[in-house]
Parts: structure tokens; C-alpha cells; sequence
């Protein structure tokens, strides 16, 4: 598959792994993963949080980004995405789910009662146009290696189809890419 955009390497751009806790399924339901877009949707408008690619697996996310406070903007999407993903529970009554939260929050966090996202976020910073194509590629491929689809632009929240497809997804990214619809 051929994209055509207009810069590769961007930068000080960083490959950001963030995960569920305990590796939890808990975006194999649309509304939450909405709650997790809605949260770096607001980091992109308020912290200046630039996406260059993107995908929301199941448990876990990937993102390729750049901010001028990096750790603030990821605290900031991790934190808010929680507080509205423990609210839904909430509202859902998936208390099996909730008690699953509060069983794997670390015992020294007790300023919450749950825990949803595993500490840290796992920065690599991006280094040049080989290593931007390399984690491009990886952030794409996987749902296809995790089983979820058969090609990379099947899968719903994933920057793939903006680059391949020219499609707009869910994000809005900060990578021009020609012919976006």
C-alpha cells in the first residue's frame, strides 16, 4: 500500500504505548473507546498535542505524537479517559468490571479507588525517517497481527485509512495528507 503525505519524519515525535491494566478488553466497546478519542481530541485543541499516526487496540493504544509537554498531555488523556471510562461502568452496572479495577490498583494510589490504565507510557523518541516509517508501519499492522482484521484499513480506529485510503478517521491527524477526503 502506497500513502502520499507530505513529511515523514517530523521531529522530536515520540511513539507512545500506553495499556489497560492487566491487559483488560475494555475498548471492545465503542462508547469507551469514544471516551479515550474525546480525551486526546482535547489534549490535540488545549495542550498543543500533535498526532502523526494512531491506533486504539482493544487494551491498549499506540500513538505517534509530539507536544511540548509530553508527559503532561499524556497524564492528561490517561486521566480524564479514566475518570469518564469508570464513570460509564458506572452507568452501564459493569461492577464485575469495576471490581477488576479496584483489585489491580496499586496499593500505594490512594487518592482513587480504581485503576485503569497501567503506569508510565513507554516514550520512544522517533530519531529519523526510518524509524518514523518503521513505527508508522507497526502502529497500522496491528490489529492484522492481533487477529482483529485482515487489512490494516478495515480497523476502525486506527490512523490507517487517512494514509492509505485518504479517509478521515476518528482523529484528526497533524501530518498533511494529499487527497484526504
Amino acid at each position: 500500500m502506497r500513502s502520499r503525505y507530505k513529511s515523514a519524519y517530523t521531529g522530536n515525535s515520540y511513539f507512545i504505548t500506553s495499556s489497560i491494566v492487566n491487559w483488560i478488553n475494555i475498548f471492545n466497546n465503542d462508547k469507551y473507546v469514544q471516551l479515550l478519542i474525546d480525551a486526546i481530541k482535547f489534549n490535540q485543541k488545549d495542550k498543543d498535542l500533535e498526532i502523526f499516526a494512531y491506533v486504539i487496540m482493544k487494551n491498549h493504544f499506540h500513538i505517534i505524537c509530539r507536544a511540548n509537554d509530553l508527559k503532561k498531555a499524556v497524564s492528561s488523556i490517561k486521566s480524564y479517559s479514566a475518570k469518564q471510562i469508570i464513570k460509564q461502568l458506572k452507568a452501564d452496572n459493569e461492577y464485575d468490571i469495576l471490581k477488576i479495577f479496584e483489585l489491580y490498583k496499586m496499593k500505594y494510589k490512594t487518592d482513587r479507588k480504581y485503576q485503569i490504565w497501567q503506569e508510565g507510557y513507554h516514550p520512544q523518541e522517533i530519531v529519523d525517517d526510518k524509524m518514523y516509517q518503521n513505527k508508522i508501519h507497526y502502529v497500522h499492522y496491528n490489529p492484522v497481527k492481533a487477529g482483529y482484521v485482515n487489512d490494516i484499513c478495515d480497523w476502525e480506529f486506527s490512523s490507517a485509512g487517512d494514509y492509505y485510503r485518504r479517509v478521515r478517521g476518528s482523529i484528526e491527524l497533524s501530518v498533511q495528507i494529499f487527497g484526504l477526503n
